[in-house]
Parts: C-alpha cells; sequence; structure tokens
C-alpha cells in the first residue's frame, strides 16, 4: 500500500528560485531517511507533505486522497510532525497538558487522549514528568515531549525533522528503541536527519536531496556505498563505512556488529 505518492511535485516561495523540483516518490512501510546538506529542501518537502505549504505545481497524496482537498488540521488524522526545533512546537504550561493536545484536536474523547498521553510519555521515558512545565525541563526532554505529542495522535505516519538534534547517548538509542516500535507496529516512519551513523543503524531506505531534487533513492547500503555520488551532495559515510574502507574491506558496514562479524569471519578463514 503506497501511504504517501509523491507526482511531479515542485515548490517555491514566490521568488522565482525553485526550492524542490520535479519530484516523484512514493512512500510504502519501510523506514525512510532524507539526507542532504541545509537548503536542499528536505524541510519544505515535509512540510508540504503534513499540508503546512502548499505545491506550486504538482501534488501528494496521502492514503490516495489528495492534500489539496483537505486542511492541515484535517490531514493530522493521517499525519503527525516533530518539528526540528521543540520551542517551536510547545505551548502548553504542563507536559501532560502538551501531550493530550493533538489527540483532543483531532477528535479523540478526553479519556482517551490522556490515556495516549500517558502511553506515549512512557514511551518516551517521561511519565515521571506529567505535571512538570515543558520549559522547566532540558532542551532533549523538551524535545521528547514534542515526539510524544505526536505519538499520542495514533497517526500511521509519523514524521521527524532532525530529531538527534540535542540527544546524548542515550536519548538517540531511546529514539532508536521508538522508531523500531513504530516501525513494528505498521506505521510509516520518516525523518529527516544529518546523523549518518543514526541513518545507517535504523532506516531500510535513504533518498539524498540536494538543490531540489532527488539525487539518490535506495536501501541505505546501497545508497551509503556510492561515496562519490555522496561527495557531490557534501555528505559523508557513517563512521562505521568509513572505518570499513580504511581496513581494505570492500563490503558496506552500517553498524558497528556487522563489521566485527566480518572482520572475524575474515580472520578464521584465514
Amino acid at each position: 500500500m503506497n501511504l504517501i505518492r509523491v507526482q511531479d511535485l515542485s515548490f517555491s516561495y514566490g521568488d522565482n528560485q525553485m526550492i524542490l523540483q520535479g519530484l516523484n516518490l512514493e512512500f510504502t512501510e519501510q523506514t525512510t531517511a532524507i539526507i542532504g546538506q541545509n537548503g536542499a529542501g528536505k524541510t519544505t518537502f515535509v512540510k508540504l507533505l503534513k499540508g503546512l505549504l502548499t505545491p506550486s505545481s504538482g501534488d501528494i497524496f496521502i492514503n490516495n486522497i489528495n492534500t489539496k482537498e483537505l486542511t492541515a488540521a484535517k490531514l493530522a488524522k493521517y499525519i503527525g510532525l516533530v518539528f526540528q526545533n521543540p520551542n517551536d512546537q510547545i505551548f502548553k504550561s504542563k507536559v501532560i497538558d502538551e501531550v493530550m493536545f493533538g489527540p483532543l484536536n483531532i477528535g479523540y474523547s478526553e479519556k482517551e487522549s490522556k490515556e495516549y498521553a500517558i502511553e506515549a510519555l512512557e514511551l518516551v521515558g517521561l511519565s515521571g514528568e506529567v505535571d512538570r512545565n515543558p520549559y522547566d525541563l532540558s532542551l532533549s526532554q523538551r524535545k521528547m515531549i514534542t515526539v510524544a505529542s505526536v505519538l499520542a495522535m495514533q497517526t500511521n505516519i509519523i514524521i521527524f525533522d532532525e530529531p538527534t538534534m540535542g540527544q546524548d547517548y542515550e536519548g538517540k538509542e531511546k529514539l532508536k528503541e521508538i522508531m523500531r516500535r513504530l516501525h513494528h507496529n505498521g506505521k510509516l516512519v520518516i525523518s529527516i536527519l544529518h546523523d549518518m551513523d543514526f541513518v545507517a543503524e535504523v532506516f531500510e531506505r535513504t533518498i539524498v536531496f540536494n538543490r531540489g531534487r532527488v539525487l539518490m533513492d535506495g536501501d541505505t547500503r546501497s545508497v551509503f556505498s556510492k561515496v562519490e555520488m555522496l561527495k557531490g551532495a557534501y555528505l559523508d559515510q557513517p563512521f562505521v563505512t568509513q572505518v570499513g574502507k580504511q581496513l581494505g574491506f570492500a563490503d558496506t558496514f552500517l553498524n558497528v556488529d556487522e563489521l566485527v562479524e566480518y572482520a572475524v569471519s575474515r580472520e578464521i578463514h584465514n
């Protein structure tokens, strides 16, 4: 099932400088990372998916419904977006109220909304902070509040914009766990990222944006094997992939376990 279909999509802010040009993409069940340098059009693209911007030309279909036929409020039932900066998203004075706002706003009852909010806060590790003011918490915790706010809405599509920003090792591991759980539960997970190591470990598919166009789109291992094309988009391979190449291995490794297993097997056979 194609949860999202993007057809001949272009977008300009009206100054004749095209931000996105002629994009054709489909998103199904694969976890998908969107990577590229600042200015490549990534955030603009996900804002178009969410209905926060309107295409200059072309169409976006969510569950076979053209987004031009729906308001951003109605699209909120289908697709959730975690903003890059949590301060752009948080506006309530209590954590529980912040996380309940989304489900309440799309029609869930008070009881359902509270249940979903508590479940989401447990998932992000903030169940003990329900009565705190979000702005009394750290940046990484506020980021997790915005994640919980979107999870509580129970949408089938969840988009993360730079989720690892401000997160330490523990926070990143929590995000990996959340994304894998969402995928296991049949949700479509899309994320904009600059953290190539995180991309390599979590995402099945990677799309490279460059100057408003799709430079590469494929399974993550294949994308990270194309060193020269990555350089053309001013991107590096994941650290473990680089280490594998420096050791003289031809394979493209996406995590440390893969590299170690391969190195050990070569040692045994030698």
